[in-house]
């Protein structure tokens, strides 16, 4: 037996243990010395209870107990809050300031990715009386004073430097409601926007690909919107685009707000940027995220939820933060480096020679990447490459350990990790499909009606099995790692799910292509955390995307410049 803990828990000595404390202690005095009170909420809640509040982390870690309820270990303390001060402190209690210290536990689900199950978030929730009895809450004032603060505990846990991406969720939630669309466009355009997978709002928004009944103007909109950042001119930037559509909710006390943080001068860049609408789907009005430069995890975040309260009771003002203290800890021990090379993952294999393309119309020196050899990291001024298998870039990404890269969509929806994904470079197509034995279809239809599954071979098992779950079919993924044509000739599976740019080698083995699962091609893309705090990505996916489009198209304003 090996005397492990288990996979993303870990045991904290006593140094560390004692820097914890310290750290904690000194953040929790900064909120009680604005008049936070101290609140603890239990490991564990009923499921039911918490899904009533909103979008929560599909990899909760979730079990039955004896009574037979579904019970699910915190993943997250704003929802436990709200249910807390609906049912326990009465509609007629003022308002209610919240400080705490608490671990949170998420199953993480994604391959290659060295993530902590277990962490722990130190916030506060400030939340105000019922509002039919005050009909006019100092929203701004409430926003600003969850910013200072967000942005004084992150100073205390000795983090030097913090950059604040602040948005409103008001015109995006107005444009949904306003374009006509169906509820499955809407829901989609909202999985897009939580999943920072811009190329796929990009899709949606598509004139080709609208449903009948939406409005051009607003599926526009929302792809515009979704790239709209910088300082005081993005928020004229999103009035422009969206007062002519009647949508510019929330817009006056994001420019609000931000000009209290700017006459204030905390101790953080303050950037406007729309993107960062990307978390639980309670929030109602401001939402910000903390990043610090070259630091590939997210400081923390927070935002307004001004109706979470009333899916549990009365409706109440309310807004609050969490930061993460190991990530906290991690940025202020990091060293202290000047501007460091943007380091880009760059594809092996059949990729390597377009994405070498792409980065050299981008106007990036790339003349020792077309014959790298063995070598896995090329330098140039002001760059490092680094050569990576396509299969692999998401984790380097996502790790921080390149700031942004190239790879297929497929290895991206096979990785499922957390990257922003900016621009289709257009290149590298192929297509993902079923494919059997030809005049296998009978046999395998009886095999389902028999055992009630049938067994799929394939190397991609998260993009078969996300795309069986969605036909409703039941079936048993085995894992391979090549000739996957041999599955269903051998009798290890009767079908699979593989990749095929012309259908030569499936034909070859007998094999036909019975669906289609998806189209993939090249993407480019960044870590959450280097794409808001090195604008060099920004600039390059705007030359990746002029290049890709074919014309002068700003990927990050939107339209065409």
């Amino acid at each position: 037996m090996n005397l492990v803990t288990p996979l993303g828990f870990r045991d904290v000595l006593p140094a560390e243990a004692g820097e914890r404390e310290r750290i904690t202690r000194a953040v929790q005095d900064l909120f009680a010395a604005r008049g936070y009170l101290p609140i603890e909420t239990p490991t564990l809640e009923v499921m039911d209870v918490m899904a009533r509040g909103g979008r929560m982390p599909a990899s909760s870690f979730k079990f039955f107990d004896s009574q037979g309820d579904l019970l699910a270990m915190r993943p997250d303390v704003t929802l436990q809050i709200a249910r807390m001060a609906a049912t326990r402190m009465g509609a007629d209690a003022d308002q209610l300031k919240m400080r705490y210290t608490q671990r949170i536990f998420r199953d993480v689900d994604a391959q290659g990715a060295a993530q902590a199950r277990e962490m722990t978030q130190i916030g506060i929730e400030d939340i105000g009386p019922v509002t039919d009895a005050h009909p006019d809450p100092d929203v701004v004032a409430q926003d600003v004073e969850i910013v200072q603060l967000c942005v004084g505990a992150l100073a205390a846990c000795g983090v030097p430097q913090v950059v604040l991406a602040l948005a409103t969720v008001g015109p995006l939630r107005a444009l949904l409601d306003r374009s006509g669309a169906p509820e499955g466009w809407k829901h989609a355009v909202l999985n897009a926007y939580h999943a920072s997978d811009l190329v796929e709002v990009d899709r949606l928004c598509d004139p080709a690909n609208l449903c009948e009944g939406t409005a051009p103007a607003y599926a526009q909109a929302i792809q515009r919107l979704a790239r709209i950042r910088g300082g005081a001119e993005a928020v004229a930037a999103a009035r422009a685009l969206l007062a002519p559509l009647g949508c510019t909710d929330g817009l006056d006390v994001l420019a609000d707000t931000y000009g209290a943080l700017k006459d204030a001068r905390i101790q953080a860049n303050v950037l406007i940027d729309f993107s960062v609408i990307s978390s639980f789907d309670y929030y109602t009005g401001l939402v910000f995220e903390a990043f610090a430069p070259n630091l590939g995890n997210p400081l923390g975040s927070g935002g307004r939820y001004d109706n979470l309260l009333g899916a549990y009771g009365s409706t109440r003002p309310a807004a609050g933060f969490a930061i993460y203290l190991e990530h906290a800890m991690e940025a202020a021990a990091a060293p202290r480096e000047a501007e460091r090379p943007l380091r880009i993952a760059v594809p092996k294999g059949a990729l390597h020679a377009q994405a070498v393309e792409c980065l050299q119309a981008a106007g990036l020196a790339t003349a020792d990447l077309d014959d790298p050899g063995r070598q896995m990291i090329i330098r140039v001024p002001g760059i490092e490459y680094i050569i990576v298998r396509p299969s692999d870039a998401p984790a380097f990404v996502a790790s921080g350990a390149a700031d942004c890269g190239i790879c297929g969509r497929d290895s991206l929806d096979e990785a499922a990790l957390s990257v922003v994904q900016l621009t289709d470079l257009r290149f590298g197509g192929c297509r993902f499909v079923v494919a059997q034995p030809a005049g296998a279809q009978d046999r395998i239809a009886d095999r389902y009606r028999r055992l009630g599954s049938i067994r799929v071979a394939t190397k991609y098992p998260r993009i078969a099995h996300g795309h069986f779950a969605r036909t409703g079919m039941q079936v048993e993924i085995v894992k391979l790692n090549g000739n996957i044509e041999l599955a269903p000739l051998t009798g290890i599976a009767d079908c699979i799910v593989d990749i095929t740019a012309t259908g030569t080698t499936l034909r070859e083995n007998d094999l036909c292509i019975v669906e289609d699962v998806l189209d993939s091609t090249a993407r480019f893309f960044a870590n959450p955390c280097a794409l808001r705090t090195d604008e060099r990505i920004v600039e390059l996916a705007r030359a990746l995307a002029t290049n890709a489009e074919g014309s002068e198209y700003d990927p990050i304003a939107g339209g065409t410049k």
